[in-house]
This record gives C-alpha cells, structure tokens and sequence, in this order.
C-alpha cells in the first residue's frame, strides 16, 4: 500500500507517464515494461545492497566510478569465485531471456496505430516535461509540495527513506556529472606556476589554531531602521577582520564548510550541488591534512550526530585524525534544543590543555541553529526598538539576536583563554550564513524576500550573503583589512597570519586573492568591486588564474591528479603518494 504522506502515487503517475511514451515510441503497447522495469528494480536493488554494506544509498555520481570498480573486479573475482561466477551466469541468463522477451513482445503485443502513438505522446511529454521543471530542488515549488515530493538534501538516507529510490535518484541526478573543462590535461596543470616552499620549515613555534564556524552568526544591526541596546556582538566587532561572502542563505551549512576547509569553490561545481553528498568519494587535500604534514593533530568538533552532512565519512577523507560529536563528546549545556556555544568552547579549551602537540581543531557550533521559536531563551537581553516589527518578528528576532549575544560571548571567552597560553593561539570564527529570519527581512524592508537573491548588483549580494570574519592571534592581534572574502580563500590568511608558506594555499590562492575577493559561480568579484557576471560560462575568455584555480580543484576532485605531489607534498605523503 503506498503511504499517501509520501509520494508513492507521484512515483506511480511518472512512471505510467514514461511507459506510455516508450511504447509510443516503440510502436507496441507495454513493450515499455520490458526497459521500465528492469531499470526502476535493478538499481533499487544495488541501492539498498550499497546502503545495508556502505550505510549510503545509490547516488547518480556512484557511475561516475565504475572504471575503478571494474578495476577492482580481479580482487573481488579471486577473493569470491564462486559468488563471482554465479553473478556471470545470472546476468547472462538474464540478458538471454530480457532478448526472448523483447522477440516475444514485438511479435504478439498490440500494434499502436499512428493516431494512438501521436496522441499518447501529445499528453505524456508535455506533462512529464513540466513534472521535471518541479525537481530543482534548490527553488521552492507548491505544487512539489503538493506533490509530497520533499527534497532532503542534507541528509540522504532520509531523502531516499522518504521519497522512495526513483524520486531521490531524480533528485539528485542534476549533480551527477561534473564535466572537465576545456583543455584540462596533464600540460595544463604542469603549467600551473608552483614555487617550491621546501626550503621554508614554517614558523620557529608553531601557533596553535582554532577554526569556528558560528551556526548562522551574522550581524543583526545591520538592519538600519532598527536599534538594539546593548551591541549583541561587541567581541566580534572589536577583533573583526572583514567578512565572509556566504555562498548559501539560510542552510546548505556543509557547502561553506567544504571551501573553508579544502580552499575549493563550489562556484566551479553544477548549481544546487552538495559536494559533501555527492562528489567527496575518495582522499581530498584539506586543512587537516596540511597541518598534519606539520605535525599537528587534527581533530574537528561538532555536537551534533556524525552522519548529518555525511561529516563522519567525508571528514576521514580529509584527513582528520579525529571526529568528536554527540555521541564521543561529553554531556553539553543545551540553549534551547541545541547544545550551547559556551560548552563547546570549554570542551575546545579542555581538549587544547590536554593535547601536547600543536593543534588544528575545526569545530562547527550549534545554538545559532533555527527555527528561532519565541520564549528558547529565559531572558532576552537586548531591547530591539522599530516600528516596522510584528509581535512574531519581534520575538523571532529577541530569540536570534540573544543567540549572537551568546555566541559573542563565548568567542570572548575563548580568546581570554587563548591570551594567558604560553603557545600562540590562533582564533578563525565566521557565519556559515545569513540565518533564515522568515519576515523579518521584507517586513524590515532588509530584503524584498525572506531568501535572499542569487543573482543581483554587488551591494544587494553583499547585504544578502555577508557574514561576519575574525581573524586574530593571541600573539599578534587582529588580521587587518581582509574586506569581504569567499569561504575558499579563509586558507590563505589563516597560513599567512601563522607563518605558513604553500603551494596551493598561499601560493595559487595568494594569486587568486591578490586580485578576487568573491567567487561565487553568478559573479566574480575583484578586490576593488568590479564585477564579472556569469564569468564562470565563459571558458575562452576567463582570467588565466581562475583557469588554472579550476583546472587543479577539477584535477584533485575528479581528475588524474597530476597536480598532487606539486601543489599538495603534505597530502600525497600521507596518503603514500609521494614521489
């Protein structure tokens, strides 16, 4: 029986819609069955196969990796020999009888006359054509809605749970292949200028460094027409570095975080991806890596569970030596539903004390996290003040607004700490993104929407996707004048401001930031605000920096990574690569 919450009839109502075009196409009726079905069965198998062994289901980017998988097919043959052969027989019989059926069918099945065929395809296309104009997920859709089509990009298994395999298959099939762009090779990246810091050991005492991304921190008095007594972030006012050109609005938290960390854009990845589903499938240069190649210990916190955003897995492939989450971290203070900042930072200080080598922790917070329901907090301790506030908007805003109070805080908290340690502490802290307020922002007139804009002059982006930066050592004080920067080029001030020379995050990134502050795949931005509007399309005439910046990140995601041992040493030495 289909559950009428989920979208079973949709599932059923495509799926006539494709078999009657089919067999108007193929002249006979239900010889669509004989494709259809084989197609909707075998790959929901092979799905729930992958997910019971490999706890993921089957994504569209899996086909992307059947050349590795036939390369393993020798071990897999000479480990099950047995199950190997009964395999060859099954799909052989299975071909044979998939070909007597075919012969079967064309010669007995009903003959669809031309007017019929005409006619099935007249309603079937058309309707199937607007069912697919419903599934960019990334938009919102009443009639998806309706439809109980519910994209759950975040997480996966309750995307394929929900929408059952051939819908959440659908869903993500946009994101499955990530073409090469023109005249990537191997003399394209062995063209790329790469000084060799080999000679350069680092700084003399390596600094500690802390990476905080602040669920949802932004600066809410930037609304101009309101006043809120006292400043909710003072602390961060005071140490602030520039701000953080949010690629997202509201969510997708694991996209900002995968820039943050690798120094890729995902302005060079299909629009509405998720790279941390879809496209970190084997070893990936990281952060965690780097500062492991320097004898850190690398370890990232995140109280919440391990499998949200597919961190458990994607962060081994990273290189962390270490992930702590709900379930590893000891008991947190809970603000509301969410475990507080002010206990993961004590947890981060507690584990800093205890580490003995110099650390590299990367931890994402949680309070700020939405829906921001009235009464979460006892007691709201900033007054907010206009006359364009309703009661809802206001209490919604008194939630959020302590919440960065809060944060704000604890960040102080951290630096205090940080200031009486003999090592140097590094303190990286930025918002993932602008928090997803609902009305407050068109009732404010902040923005004409209660999602900010994609596409837009440069002022309109910024107010819409800027987030507060800080960058400051407990030895050196705040970096200055970094101005407005996407996440991908965080890597380069945090090894600049400790004393890190690298070929790619110094050194390609240094060339990038020497000129582009925002790289966002609708408009790249230079550092003194002019702007370059779907530069991203136009392969022929890219600036040669943000061609090669392309060419390395398509290299060491899905190309042959000819780059590795150049642009990586740290990586390609642990993960035995080097040469």
């Amino acid at each position: 029986m289909v559950s009428p919450g989920r979208p079973g009839y949709t599932t059923v109502g495509v799926l006539i819609l494709v078999m009657l075009s089919l067999d108007a196409l193929f002249g006979r009726a239900y010889q669509s069955a004989l494709v259809v079905v084989p197609l909707a069965i075998i790959p929901a198998i092979v799905s729930s196969q992958k997910q019971h062994y490999l706890s993921d289901p089957l994504y569209p980017s899996d086909f992307l990796f059947a050349r590795q998988i036939m390369q393993l097919m020798p071990v897999i043959v000479k480990d099950r020999p047995g199950t190997a052969v009964a395999v060859a027989i099954g799909i052989v019989v299975a071909l044979v009888a998939l070909a007597l059926l075919w012969r079967y069918a064309w010669r007995h099945f009903q003959v669809l006359s031309r007017r019929a065929r005409l006619t099935r395809l007249s309603i079937c296309l058309p309707v199937f054509a607007a069912f697919v104009s419903l599934m960019d997920y990334s938009q919102y859709s009443a009639m998806r809605d309706h439809l109980q089509v519910i994209p759950i990009m975040w997480d996966q298994k309750e995307n394929y749970s929900h929408n059952g395999f051939i819908m959440a298959f659908s869903l993500n099939v946009p994101m499955a292949h990530v073409q090469a762009p023109a005249g990537y090779a191997r003399e394209a990246i062995d063209a790329i200028p790469a000084r060799n810091y080999g000679y350069l050991s680092g700084p003399r005492e390596k600094p500690d460094v802390i990476m905080l991304m602040s669920e949802s921190f932004w600066d809410p008095t930037r609304i101009s027409n309101l006043t809120f007594t006292p400043d909710p972030l003072p602390n961060v006012r005071a140490a602030q570095s520039g701000y953080v050109f949010s690629p997202e609005f509201g969510g997708m938290t694991a996209n900002v975080e995968f820039e943050a960390l690798t120094g890729f854009s995902n302005a060079f990845l299909p629009y509405g991806s998720i790279p941390y589903q879809q496209y970190v499938r084997r070893q990936l240069p990281s952060l965690a890596t780097f500062f492991r190649g320097e004898g850190y210990a690398a370890r990232a916190l995140h109280p919440f569970s391990g499998w949200f955003w597919n961190r458990n897995e994607v962060y081994r492939d990273f290189g962390f030596e270490e992930f702590r989450t709900e379930e590893t971290l000891p008991p947190m203070e809970k603000r509301g539903m969410f475990a507080s900042d002010d206990s993961l930072m004590k947890e981060i200080m507690h584990e800093g004390e205890e580490e003995e080598r110099p650390f590299f922790f990367f931890a994402v917070t949680l309070q700020g996290h939405g829906p921001y329901e009235a009464h979460r907090y006892e007691n709201n301790t900033t007054d907010i003040k206009g006359s364009t506030l309703t009661d809802a908007d206001r209490e919604t805003l008194a939630t959020y607004t302590q919440g960065v109070k809060e944060a704000d805080a604890s960040l102080k908290m951290l630096m205090d700490w940080a200031s009486k340690r003999e090592r140097e502490t590094i303190i990286v802290l930025w918002g993932d993104h602008l928090p997803p307020l609902g009305t407050v922002y068109p009732d404010t007139g902040y923005m004409p929407e209660q999602v900010a804009t994609r596409k837009a002059a440069l002022d309109v982006m910024k107010r819409e996707h800027e987030t507060p930066l800080v960058i400051w050592s407990s030895k050196k004080g705040v970096r200055k004048d970094v101005g407005t920067i996407s996440p991908a080029l965080i890597p380069y001030n945090v090894l600049k401001t400790a004393g890190f020379e690298h070929p790619f995050y110094t050194g390609l990134l240094g060339r990038v930031q020497k000129k582009y502050g925002i790289i966002d795949r609708y408009q790249l931005a230079t550092r003194d605000n002019q702007t370059f509007p779907n530069w991203v399309l136009k392969d022929k005439s890219i600036d040669p920096v943000m061609r090669d910046y392309r060419y390395l990140q398509h290299d060491m995601m899905f190309g042959k990574e000819y780059g590795l041992g150049r642009f990586f040493p740290s990586h390609a030495w642990l993960t035995g690569q080097s040469t």
